[in-house]
């Protein structure tokens, strides 16, 4: 009988760049960008240390493409993925090691200071986005009026944010 194991990884931080899209030969979206993840802590004298860890960050197919559209540098991002290395050799014949995680889903949750917001990312960020994301389908005068009315019942996701417990 086979043991489980478990490959998780959440992740609350701000991007350290923009994302980075492209295609892959059989023209499958990937995208690229790196995280921030800070923790403090007392020492043994009582002065308060801090540690940044950095994290590579790679999504794929739709996630990727909405990664893209709606993410930049600074933007605070939650983040649920697994982790993977990848071994590789350089043309010049190095060997390579990148440790990186692989997106299941992500939710914005905040945008730099001073930027503009014209509220479509909102929408996006307070709901989040997976990777089995499902397509889009036509909007109806119906769906219209709904998304009127969610935009008027809408929560600002910052103060949502601070309230989180963790």
């Amino acid at each position: 009988m086979a043991v489980r194991s478990l490959n998780k990884v959440m992740l609350i931080g701000n991007l350290t760049r923009n994302p980075n899209l492209r295609y892959t030969p059989n023209n499958t979206a990937v995208c690229s960008f790196g995280l921030a993840t800070n923790r403090s802590w007392a020492n043994e004298d009582g002065s308060t240390e801090e540690r940044t860890d950095f994290h590579n960050i790679v999504a794929w197919a739709k996630l990727a493409e909405i990664c893209d559209q709606i993410l930049q540098m600074g933007d605070k991002v939650y983040l649920e993925g697994r982790i993977q290395t990848r071994d590789w050799k350089t043309e010049e014949g190095d060997e390579r090691r990148i440790t990186e995680i692989v997106l299941d889903s992500m939710i914005k949750l905040s945008s730099p200071r001073g930027s503009y917001d014209d509220g479509n990312s909102a929408n996006q960020s307070s709901s989040g986005v997976s990777d089995d994301s499902k397509k889009s389908q036509p909007k109806s005068k119906s769906d219209d009026k709904n998304s009127k009315k969610k935009k008027e019942d809408e929560v600002d996701v910052e103060e949502v944010a601070d309230d989180i417990p963790f």
